[in-house]
């Protein structure tokens, strides 16, 4: 079983689930919650070589070669 994600796609959802985590703890700050920056961008990296270390375990990232094979969208 392969993982059907891009790199590309990988990298995109990584930047938004971060910025998403970023601005809830912008929002708790205001609030009056200092959460620390430090821990906080570990812990995304730590995400972010979880998720590409089980996407290498599963089988590997989606080639182009495969997108465009498997893609029942395209017309050619």
């Amino acid at each position: 079983m392969t993982v059907d994600i891009t790199r590309g796609g990988l990298y995109v959802a990584l930047a938004v689930f971060g910025v998403i985590l970023y601005e809830i703890r912008t929002v708790l700050d205001f609030v009056g919650v200092e959460l620390p920056l430090i821990p906080y961008m570990i812990g995304v990296f730590v995400l972010a070589g979880i998720a590409i270390a089980v996407v290498q375990l599963k089988g590997g990232w989606r080639d182009a070669d495969d997108a465009s094979a498997s893609d029942p969208n395209d017309p050619a």
